[in-house]
């Protein structure tokens, strides 16, 4: 168990722990959250939607009970939420935690929503829901490719690093062109995410490209056997189309496409594989551009309690050194941690 003392809190320490889908963060996230008696605050576009369950691939209720995880369930498919929404809702759990002399651990593998919380937001104009309406009406009659399409014509640097399919970036980037008459990518760069507010601590856990392809086919196979099928039957019915943005997450949209006749399950769970790797492939490149972050190769045999005990003895050091920067004078304030279980 862990608690801050007053002189690290100061310092605002945070973990971070990402990687690629079906690396393994959400097990051993958990096991580390035990082990530091705090809570897993999620970074995870795909989880903040009620009712979208097994393709998101969220902790079970067990494991909520086991360990509270903020930051999923915060609003309906048809709903729209942003990396700015999850800032404002991601920086207010730290807050708490740290009035609770508790260690923030943030887990998950949406690049976008660690980058803006742990360097903030570039000044970029507020959202203009009429714009998005007409953007979304226009991707309905032209074809899915369109607005990726207008957004190479307008901004050829950023439709490079998002994917076709990634509606919501594309709409966003779109939307600040026409209101600003800039690029967001130049005023990405311009803004260079620099802002730090935390003492930070990011750890990325890798696997050979073999062991993650094999975990991502077994995770697919689990979906359809945890019922992604029956889950997105019922997302359906209740109007949430697939002209939505959540429900072209990985998932439904491939399970969609089986509903509605244009394919077999099996080609379904073919393409739902193969989605899956290429995002993987895009979460790596993301974050190989993280400054600061700590690879972690794991192997097909490493126990998730084994690393979780590893990364908790890193964390200790990362603590002990924020308490060292302390100022010289007055009294110190030793470290306060209470290690009950490293794993």
């Amino acid at each position: 168990m862990v608690r801050l003392s007053e002189s690290v809190l100061a310092s605002r320490p945070l973990v971070v722990l990402v990687g690629p889908t079906a690396v393994g963060k959400s097990e051993i996230g958990l096991r580390l959250a035990c082990a530091l008696d705090t809570e897993v605050l999620t970074a995870d576009s795909r989880q903040v939607y009620r009712g979208m369950d097994v393709a998101t691939d969220k902790p079970t209720l067990e494991q909520r009970r086991r360990v509270p995880h903020r930051l999923i369930d915060l609003v309906d498919p048809d709903e729209s939420f942003n990396a700015g929404d999850y800032r404002q809702l991601a920086l207010r759990e730290i807050e708490r935690l740290y009035g609770e002399r508790r260690l923030p651990l943030i887990v998950g593998g949406t690049g976008m929503y660690v980058r803006t919380l742990i360097h903030g937001l570039c000044d970029a104009p507020p959202a203009d829901q009429a714009y998005r309406a007409l953007l979304l009406q226009e991707a309905r009659t032209q074809g899915r490719h369109f607005l990726h399409g207008e957004l190479r014509r307008i901004d050829p640097e950023l439709a490079e690093r998002l994917h076709p399919h990634d509606e919501v970036k594309i709409v966003r980037a779109l939307e600040v062109h026409h209101l600003s008459g800039r690029r967001l990518s130049e005023m990405q760069r311009q803004h260079r995410f620099s802002e730090q507010p935390f003492s930070l601590l990011m750890i990325g856990l890798i696997r050979d490209r073999e062991c993650l392809y094999r975990r991502i086919d077994e995770r697919v196979d689990g979906m359809f056997q945890r019922g992604v099928v029956e889950e997105t039957t019922q997302l359906l019915a209740k109007g949430y189309g697939r002209e939505l943005g959540a429900m072209k997450g990985l998932g439904y949209w491939q399970v969609a496409g089986y509903l509605a006749g244009e394919y077999d399950q099996a080609e379904a769970r073919r393409l739902l594989k193969r989605d899956t790797r290429h995002y993987a492939k895009r979460q790596l490149t993301w974050f190989r551009k993280e400054p600061g972050l700590c690879w972690w190769s794991l192997d097909a045999q490493d126990n998730p309690d084994v690393v979780a005990a590893r990364l908790f003895e890193t964390i200790q050091t990362f603590l002990r050194d924020l308490d060292n920067r302390r100022p010289a004078t007055g009294s110190p304030t030793p470290l306060t941690m209470e290690t009950e279980s490293t794993a």
